[in-house]
């Protein structure tokens, strides 16, 4: 009985697609990097948060969750860093990434603010909100996890180095 319920998980895991870290459409920046709009309000974000736990529990990745959307210059930034060859290679190797979309916490017009309650952040106060989960699904930033609403102005060493740090 065991085994089968692996094999449902796995199965699980790889039949629910993902939102990816290549960019749905992107622009240039300021920066050396282009931004990307990779949040999409119609995805079904609890769907692809437990599909991406599932497969972190199987290949012993961590899992991103960028809360964020895309009217954000910072969610664009960071999910635009993302994107570009350094990271992409790094993060593959390390994380299952999901963007989720929040619409607009600040203005009262939020959604999906539970899954972030879920792992112990009780509001979006900016975007992007980033959480660090283990393969289990522990908060590994809580204290970081809300500070990232700056993320177009840190530089891609900053960013990398910081992603880089969780082993």
């Amino acid at each position: 009985m065991r085994g089968s319920s692996l094999c449902a998980v796995a199965a699980l895991a790889f039949a629910v697609p993902l939102a990816v870290a290549a960019p749905v459409s992107a622009e240039q920046g300021e920066t050396d990097h282009r931004e990307a709009r990779p949040y999409d309000a119609q995805r079904a974000a609890f769907a692809d948060v437990a599909s991406a736990l599932a497969r972190a529990a199987i290949s012993r990745k961590r899992v991103i969750l960028v809360m964020g959307a895309n009217w954000c210059h910072d969610s664009r930034g960071l999910a635009g860093w993302f994107a570009t060859p350094r990271f992409a290679d790094m993060l593959e190797r390390r994380y299952e990434i999901v963007y989720v979309d929040v619409g607009h916490p600040q203005e009262g017009e939020g959604r999906n603010i539970d899954i972030a309650q879920r792992f112990g952040i009780e509001e979006i106060s900016g975007t992007p909100t980033v959480l660090i989960l283990s393969p289990e699904g522990t908060l590994l930033n809580a204290e970081t996890a809300p500070t990232w609403r700056n993320a177009a102005s840190r530089t891609g060493d900053e960013i990398f180095d910081y992603f880089a740090s969780f082993e």
